[in-house]
């Protein structure tokens, strides 16, 4: 455990507080010190409230002074992604038709973690309108690497990634529609969760896809995002695509060992033409979980790549409802990327895509039975570590959609099928950039990606390492 407060876990942090041994004041100035050195870098927050931050920090400890604690959140200051309806303050979602916009509403993900006790220190970038998976932001800038300021963070939570991976929050909420929780995680060295679709409440939160989008945390740790979801997830009467399935012992699950679990490796398309690091990575990663006591064997998963094709015909016609009236009334506040993209959703024909909703259940039992003999599939998040942000800047030009299929290739089929997946801090590229490794769960299982993942951690260290400021 550090001792420097920036520098804990969130469960460390969270648990600094409660015990006294340390300040939500000391904590949260900490934080904004790092803020201060790092945002010019990296670009990663669309507002920093510094002053309300230390605020409620300063009622948080007169709280716990008087025996008053609000939850296991009490006093941690945290950001999350910029499409998080807070009543009351600014959610851009990244764009400039809603760079004035004030919800009078607060997302149920949202309200839960401030029910436990969160102090809110701003808001984190984002793709516009979460539809990106670069980290390009046509209206703010992009969001840099900590690793390399050169290089993407992958989108669209592209500055909750960075700001974790910085240091510069304990943890934030993103959203994984097509992979924008999974690829800012393996791009940034960070854990991502991406949940089951209907195991965190959606209601509050800025749509993308109705059938598609999750909300899951990016934190330090998988024990770090065990705590944010066992403090999220379950029903919601504001969310009746929210599920009633039973919940687990999340935070438990983080202690349990290897010994007895068996993962599979797809016998093709995630191990294929895969970069030699990303390659290198992901055999160093299997050794480590084959030497902890999982059962490693080879997996033959149903086509992948219509999965894949299949979500984005999905994406782009349900993108394309929702921001009709935009598209027609204000195509001019667009950027190119994302108003081609949509544009583009507006030609799926609606038989195309009844077509791929009906396929969705056969797809997942073919899924299911294909995976019946192990409890979780391990697969690079990405078939490449970050690529430069110059060389990924191709707007709404004739190279984008190949540059976003390249980069989500490995993420969509899990969104089509709604499963859970964990990413998690692997090893690094002889440059120096994070790469990662998902876990792709069964349905409502994250308990179990969570023990593998927190098992993986207690003896690596790539979570742990630090990023070098830039000088």
């Amino acid at each position: 455990m550090s001792t420097e407060p920036a520098l804990m876990t969130l469960t460390e942090v969270a648990r600094a507080i409660a015990m006294k041994q340390v300040s939500s004041h000391e904590v949260t100035r900490a934080l904004l010190h790092r803020i201060e050195q790092w945002q010019p870098h990296l670009n990663a927050f669309m507002s920093i409230e510094a002053e309300a931050a230390l605020k409620a920090a300063d009622a948080a400890d007169s709280e716990l002074a008087k025996g008053n604690v609000r939850g296991p959140l009490h006093g941690v200051p945290l950001a999350h992604k910029d499409m998080y309806y807070d009543s009351g303050h600014v959610a851009t979602c990244g764009s400039l038709i809603r760079r004035d916009f004030v919800p009078t509403v607060t997302s149920t993900a949202l309200q839960r973690l401030k029910d436990a006790g969160q102090v809110r220190l701003g808001t984190l970038h984002l793709a516009e309108f979460a539809y990106g998976p670069t980290g390009h932001n046509a209206h703010y800038g992009p969001v840099r690497n900590p690793w390399n300021v050169a290089h993407i963070t992958g989108g669209s939570s592209s500055g909750s990634g960075s700001a974790v991976a910085a240091r510069l929050t304990y943890a934030a909420l993103g959203s994984d529609t097509g992979g924008s929780i999974r690829m800012p995680a393996h791009f940034c060295g960070v854990t991502g969760l991406k949940t089951t679709v209907g195991r965190v409440s959606r209601a509050g939160a800025m749509p993308l896809s109705q059938s598609l989008d999750t909300v899951g945390p990016l934190a330090r740790t998988a024990e770090d995002c065990a705590l944010l979801l066992a403090l999220m997830a379950g029903a919601d009467p504001a969310d009746s695509t929210c599920s009633h399935e039973p919940l687990s012992d999340y935070v438990g699950a983080t202690k349990g060992s290897l010994k007895g679990l068996k993962i599979g490796v797809p016998a093709s398309f995630y191990v294929d033409d895969l970069d030699s690091e990303v390659a290198r990575v992901l055999d160093e990663t299997i050794a480590v979980l084959k030497r902890e006591g999982a059962d490693i064997v080879t997996v033959e998963l149903p086509d992948q790549r219509q999965l894949s094709s299949a979500s984005q015909l999905v994406l782009a016609a349900e993108a394309a409802a929702f921001h009709k009236r935009w598209m027609i009334e204000r195509p001019q506040d667009y950027g190119p990327q994302v108003l081609m993209r949509l544009q583009n959703g507006l030609a799926v024909p609606a038989i195309t895509y009844l077509e791929a909703m009906r396929w969705r259940g056969p797809a997942l039992a073919a899924h299911n039975a294909a995976t019946a003999g192990v409890d979780a599939v391990i697969a690079p998040a990405s078939p490449v570590p970050a690529p430069t942000i110059e060389e990924s800047d191709v707007g709404g030009g004739p190279n984008a959609p190949a540059m976003v299929q390249r980069l989500t290739l490995f993420t969509r089929p899990v969104n089509f099928l709604g499963l859970p997946s964990l990413t998690v801090p692997s090893g690094f590229t002889k440059s120096g950039l994070p790469v990662g490794m998902q876990l792709i769960g069964r349905s409502f299982d994250e308990a179990t990606l969570l023990t593998i993942g927190a098992a993986f951690q207690r003896v690596t260290d790539y979570h742990d390492r630090l990023p070098k400021l830039p000088s």
